[in-house]
């Protein structure tokens, strides 16, 4: 077995990091400034939501922007000292440009739109920079208008401060994110996610909110939240786009999509399909020492592993609006996922050495997969809007149905050194899964005296069955196996409400909610006739508190009771193999798991970010490998760990170098800890603990006065993490990208590189007391990508997209 790989030492981690961001703190100390000031008509008359932005004094292109409030008082935060041209438009009139010198904050008084100035081309802000926003329960990224939105949403969503992307994962503070759009949850697995979020333009998205400690009005089991809002048309018309990308890593890989959206006074409708024909190829190298009784190496498996698949997911999405009046709405939704016939080729040889490091045995395993899944949802709410302003009623229902089959054959051959067969072994499977959700809620909304409230009931029930047939092959013949072959129904309902409350004074915000679930679960195990129920109500509170001291300094504290239910695939009971020695297998004892989360965070003029979070996951789900060393066997499952503690500290830093260069800089230190029960070490409690640093600087550049060439270029660092019992190693990954629109925005090409190092992927090591195990798995991270975007019609429509929150759908793999 090869050695392995020890972790990478302290002080090269923090040389490395030095290096890195040297570059990028030398700007923290350059000089940001403010500039106020109130928008008046020819009368001298307040005129509020009026759009005020600077311009560079060189080629007049758009630097930064802001929108006055409902008294035409507006603030531009973090400008760079230099000499800029100021203005304010509204309603197709803009004042004279005004050239201005920024050297200090700037209260610029009044500026006057006359009747008389002159008619108002339309102004597209793409040089605007994004901005951060901290509101008492999360943290707001405004990208519209900006270099990073002319991506897709996906993109843009990586690119957010606080977001860790790793491996097409995208997680907050070391935990799994939820995407939502528009306030409501997509409702499709996370490969679906990233699938349907890449066909999506990113011009129409006018901020990501991030949420840590997501309020009362989510449901309890979910976690941080990723929450997508998007641009509001008012114009009716017909819009459409084509997109396509062409991806070039070990195997190409395609994309096509098309999105249609139109619109008249009453009636929204918004299609989008996509296509994703892709071949995949995978390497991954693992080893395995097995211990004897006097604690040393009597056998050591070292195994190379090659995987190919071929796939073609397509995605659907069907969105219609009809407002009947004023008063009242309806939104239909829909999606479809399809994945037909995935075809997974498989081949494993492991050498096997005996404790004195000579070669034992050879076995050779192929295997052949093919798995098809489908998953539909329609929802419809109906939303009904009181005379009393601000209060409204919204009645919810919602399906899903999802369904999957996979059928494996697995080939394996054991050869003596001198290459002679000495054995084989040949097993096949079938598994199907089918999930059934039905969902109603209603949610109400109104004020007390001048605080807003907002409350809501919700009913649902999850009914899944899913079963495995294993079967031994010999001499092509297969006998059933009932001992690893079964079948498990699951059932759960569950009650929910919850009332949120907020108010607002002086220099404070408060957010306070609670949050009630009832929950009953049901699981049966037909081979192994065992049955698990679990029957529970849960209070889950949340507070959010902000003060404002100043203009340029806020402080803010949040907590919040979480859960995390199990998913569907982790209680299912069943044995995956890989070959006879190495398998997944679920676990039928699963328990739901509480949390409480604390986050302290202060905030410098919008542009720096502190924030110290501390988590107890209680017996938080995570994923163990054990290794059987008088079998030789390893298994992966998930287990409920006795404790789990995370806690860290982030910096968020976010700035215009130039009126060309605006650079994102996020850093966490923490510390990951959980203890387990270590199975196939004398049921031994085993601590783990990992002390690391994340580190992300991004730039994004424009590259031409008219805005329409902007290159990025991100460095990204991971000193390591803890997953379960498995510790992960040092990665880095360096990307570069170039994006030209053409034709007057109608058309975009991209080429995007990435991981340039070659060192995104990471070695997970199991090792302790008997336990010594690693695996290195290499997915086709280095890539070149190119894009083509064509808009036609009247392209430059707002959308309605939107989605439906259904954490019950979170839980589908």
């Amino acid at each position: 077995m090869k050695t392995l790989k020890p972790p990478i030492p302290l002080y090269k981690s923090i040389r490395f990091i030095v290096i890195l961001f040297s570059f990028s703190f030398q700007y923290l100390s350059a000089q940001v400034f403010e500039i106020k000031g109130n928008v008046v008509d020819i009368s001298g008359d307040h005129i509020p939501y009026a759009n005020v932005f600077i311009l560079s004094s060189i080629d007049s292109t758009v630097v930064k922007g802001s929108s006055a409030d409902e008294n035409g008082f507006f603030i531009i935060s973090a400008v760079v000292a230099e000499t800029y041209f100021l203005q304010a438009s509204y309603v197709g009139k803009k004042s004279e440009l005004t050239r201005i010198n920024i050297s200090e904050d700037l209260n610029i008084g009044t500026i006057s739109i006359t009747d008389n100035s002159e008619e108002l081309d339309e102004v597209v802000l793409i040089h605007k920079q994004p901005i951060l926003e901290r509101k008492a329960d999360r943290i707001i990224f405004n990208v519209e208008n900006t270099v990073i939105s002319q991506g897709s949403s996906w993109d843009i969503l990586k690119k957010t401060p606080g977001v860790i992307s790793t491996q097409d994962k995208l997680q907050i503070r070391n935990k799994d994110a939820t995407v939502y759009l528009n306030n409501r949850k997509i409702q499709l697995s996370a490969d679906e996610v990233k699938n349907l979020l890449d066909g999506f333009s990113g011009v129409n998205i006018k901020s990501i909110e991030v949420i840590h400690n997501p309020p009362a009005e989510f449901d309890a089991d979910g976690g941080p939240v990723l929450n997508i809002i998007t641009s509001k048309n008012i114009i009716p018309g017909y819009k459409g786009s084509i997109n396509a990308t062409y991806t070039q890593a070990i195997l190409p890989k395609y994309a096509i999509g098309t999105s249609h959206y139109f619109k008249t006074d009453k009636l929204n409708v918004f299609l989008n399909y996509n296509i994703n024909p892709r071949r995949e190829f995978k390497k991954e190298d693992s080893g395995v020492n097995y211990f004897n009784n006097s604690n040393t190496i009597y056998s050591s498996w070292d195994t190379n592993f090659k995987r190919k698949t071929k796939s073609q997911a397509q995605n659907a999405a069907l969105i219609l609006d009809y407002d009947f009046n004023d008063k009242n709405s309806l939104n239909i939704n829909s999606t479809l996922s399809f994945s037909p016939n995935k075809e997974f080729s498989n081949s494993l040889e492991s050498k096997i050495k005996n404790g004195q490091q000579q070669l034992d045995s050879i076995l050779i395993t192929t295997s052949n997969l093919e798995n098809t899944t489908t998953n539909f949802a329609l929802d419809a709410t109906f939303e009904h809007n009181f005379d009393k302003e601000g209060e409204s009623i919204a009645f919810n229902g919602h399906i899903t149905k999802f369904k999957s089959d996979q059928d494996q054959a697995v080939f394996s051959k054991y050869y003596l050194p001198n290459g002679d067969l000495n054995r084989s072994f040949d097993f096949s499977t079938n598994s199907k899964q089918d999930i059934q959700i039905a969902i109603g809620q209603v949610d109400f909304i109104s004020t007390i005296g001048k605080m807003p409230i907002s409350s809501g009931l919700k009913f649902s029930s999850i009914k899944s069955t899913s079963g495995i047939d294993y079967f031994n092959i010999n001499e092509s013949v297969a006998v059933l196996n009932t001992t690893l072959s079964d079948n498990f129904q699951y059932d759960e309902i569950i009650y929910a409400g919850y009332f949120n409350v907020e108010k607002d004074w002086e220099k404070w915000s408060l957010k306070a909610g609670v949050r009630g679930e009832l929950t009953n679960v049901l699981g049966k195990s037909v081979v192994l006739n065992t049955s698990t129920k679990q029957n529970y109500f849960e209070l889950f509170p949340s507070l959010f508190l902000l003060h404002s001291p100043s203009e340029n300094n806020s402080f803010s504290f949040d907590y919040s009771r979480k859960l995390t239910r199990p998913k569907y695939q982790e209680l299912n009971p069943f044995r995956y193999f890989s070959n006879e020695n190495s398998f997944t297998s679920g676990n039928q004892k699963l328990t739901a798991v509480f949390s409480n989360n604390f986050n302290l965070n202060y905030s410098l003029k919008d542009t720096y970010f502190f924030d110290f979070y501390y988590r107890d996951n209680g017996k938080g789900i995570e994923t163990l490998v054990f290794q059987n060393n008088q079998n030789q066997t390893i298994r992966e499952s998930e287990q409920n760990v006795f404790s789990s503690k995370s806690y860290g500290l982030d910096f968020t830093y976010n700035n215009s170098i130039t009126d060309k260069w605006f650079v994102s800089s996020y850093i966490s230190a923490f510390s990951e800890k959980i203890s387990f029960l270590a199975e196939e070490s004398n049921n031994l409690i085993f601590t783990k603990k990992v002390e690391g640093l994340y580190a992300q600087l991004a730039n994004y550049l424009t590259l031409s006065k008219d805005g329409t060439l902007t290159g990025e270029l991100s460095l990204l660092y991971f000193s390591g993490f803890l997953i379960g019992s498995y510790e992960f190693s040092e990665t880095t990954n360096l990307s570069v990208g170039l994006r030209k629109s053409l034709w007057n925005k109608k058309a975009v090409i991209s080429i995007t590189a990435d991981d340039l190092f070659g060192n995104v992927n990471p070695i997970f090591t199991s090792s302790y007391l008997n336990q010594d195990n690693y695996r290195n798995s290499r997915p086709e991270t280095q890539f070149v990508s190119f894009g083509f975007t064509y808009n036609f019609g009247n392209y430059k429509l707002r959308d309605n997209k939107k989605d439906v929150d259904k954490n019950e759908r979170d839980r589908i793999e």
